[in-house]
């Protein structure tokens, strides 16, 4: 049966899923599977089920104590039958033959599955929240591989300027680069590059939105880029070895911003700052997010619909980042602790100027905060 409410602090913990897509096989493992295979851990020992052609290779990259081929397992299921077993029906017979009545699951474990392991006797605890609370604080290796993401990131943003900077502006304002004009499109592809070539994986979901694009925040952007309007550009790769992701926004003008675009941008900026400021252990996050809302709202940006549209600072000030783009916890629903890693990125959006955002990622270190970010901040260029 699936409980939610069984006494779990004891239980095997069990994941069915594809590493490549799911965080919390790949920090179990250490191990990049694109198929859905089993991972197992009682009483601290850890196995893995996996198929043949993963096998070896499971054997020399897998941080796990025992692999065990999915064939063998299949094999003492199936019997004498002439049919293949379900995968739950082998799942169920390696916990029986592991002694295992009884396991705690992510909330995301696949149900089919779970109804199978179910009638074959086996109890299910899904786990809200942190699967693996661990996660959350980052060790001195996960900095690194979180820094070698960042850089990447950095380097993409950097071809993103480096463009932008030696485009030329049409008289109808559509921007021109290498004699062809530049479309969103066009720079998210040198981003890109850019990512794939620094040993990353482009999710051909950047950000590079324009004008009133900008004032959506999810709005990866389309069409020509415009000159004197505000372009958000917001670049999240994943390192192709670690699975680390990076994380980074800047807004530009390439051209002459506008009294209104420039007030923007600076209180945008000056928001963030603020917030860096009071990025330190003890401190309350969702105190923190309020905050800002209210700075900008005293400034003359609330947090409003208008026209059936939000402006403001309608979005979080900042989620955790790692295995996972958007990664637990959420800036505004903890109270900050030494290893947490976030993003911090105000936004202010009013549609008829543009958005806004900065974004940066620090880690929350003893005393306050250390910075994994440092490229420039350039407005106009």
């Amino acid at each position: 049966m699936v409980h939610g409410n069984m006494a779990s602090v004891n239980l095997p913990r069990l994941i069915i899923a594809a590493s490549d897509s799911n965080a919390d096989m790949l920090y179990a493992t250490g191990f990049r599977v694109p198929d859905a295979f089993l991972f197992l851990e009682k009483n601290g020992r850890t196995s893995v089920l996996l198929s043949d052609l993963e096998v070896d290779r499971g054997r020399r990259e897998a941080k796990v104590d025992e692999v065990v081929p999915y064939s063998e397992v299949e094999r003492k299921v199936r019997g004498r039958s002439k049919r293949p077993p379900s995968y739950g029906r082998v799942a169920a017979g390696y916990l029986r033959s592991q002694g295992v009545d009884a396991v705690r699951v992510p909330s995301n474990f696949p149900l089919g599955t779970a109804v199978e392991l179910s009638k074959a006797g086996v109890s299910i605890k899904p786990v809200t929240g942190h699967f693996w609370p661990q996660r959350e604080i980052k060790t001195p290796d996960e900095l690194v591989a979180l820094g070698r993401s960042l850089r990447m990131t950095e380097a993409a943003m950097q071809r993103a300027f480096d463009i932008l900077r030696a485009s030329k502006i049409r008289k109808n304002g559509d921007l021109v680069w290498a004699g062809t004009a530049l479309t969103s499109e066009r720079l998210r592809t040198e981003i890109e590059s850019v990512i794939l070539r620094e040993g990353g994986v482009a999710m051909n979901n950047s950000i590079v939105a324009c004008g009133e694009q900008a004032c959506d925040p999810h709005e990866r952007g389309h069409g020509p880029l415009r000159a004197h309007a505000m372009i958000i550009l917001d670049i999240f790769p994943r390192d192709a070895t670690s699975g680390f992701f990076g994380d980074l926004t800047r807004t530009v003008v390439r051209g002459q911003a506008s009294d209104a675009q420039r007030r923007m941008w600076d209180i945008c900026l000056r928001a963030q700052q603020r917030a860096l400021r009071q990025l330190k252990p003890g401190a309350n996050g969702a105190a923190l997010q309020d905050g800002i809302r209210e700075f900008f709202t005293k400034s003359g940006y609330p947090t409003e619909l208008r026209g059936g549209r939000w402006t403001g600072f309608f979005h979080g000030l900042g989620h955790g980042l790692g295995l996972e783009i958007h990664e637990e916890p959420r800036i505004s629903r903890t109270v900050l602790s030494p290893g947490q890693v976030f993003t911090v990125e105000p936004g202010i959006y009013v549609p008829g100027v543009g958005g806004v955002r900065h974004e940066d990622v620090a880690v929350v270190t003893a005393r306050g905060h250390r910075m994994l970010t440092s490229i420039e901040k350039p407005f106009e260029i």
